[in-house]
């Protein structure tokens, strides 16, 4: 989102959520899921992003700990291949979310319109 000066042309409000104690939900995460649910695959999703598996895997189990019930159902690999889904409850989490950034930049638009301006 910079042009040929390296000065920036779109600025983006994207949230960082903490539900309770147990639950930190930002975009980091959110594209992680978007991935996984375009990809149907935790290590595709991870390549996509760059991030190692690991660090995918871990990020998708904290969602699962934390809210208690699977967001992304995983299916084991093999000859048949593995793969991976969003739940239902992964479906909703991108979803509330992809609507609160879009809700906080619309509401936030003349203060970020100033901060782009403060960049040229």
């Amino acid at each position: 989102m910079t042009s040929k000066l390296g000065k920036p042309r779109a600025i983006l409000v994207r949230p960082r959520v903490y539900i309770g104690d147990s639950i930190a939900l930002g975009p980091g995460k959110i594209d992680l899921l978007r991935q996984v649910g375009d990809t149907r695959s935790i290590a595709a999703a991870a390549r996509a992003l760059g991030v190692p598996y690991k660090r995918a895997w871990l990020l998708i189990d904290s969602l699962n700990q934390g809210f208690g019930q699977l967001v992304v159902a995983t299916a084991t690999g093999g000859k048949g291949g593995g793969g991976a889904s969003l739940t239902t409850l992964g479906q909703e989490l991108v979803a509330a979310y992809d609507a609160l950034e879009k809700r906080l930049n619309a509401e936030a638009a003349p203060e970020l319109e100033a901060l782009r301006k403060l960049a040229d």
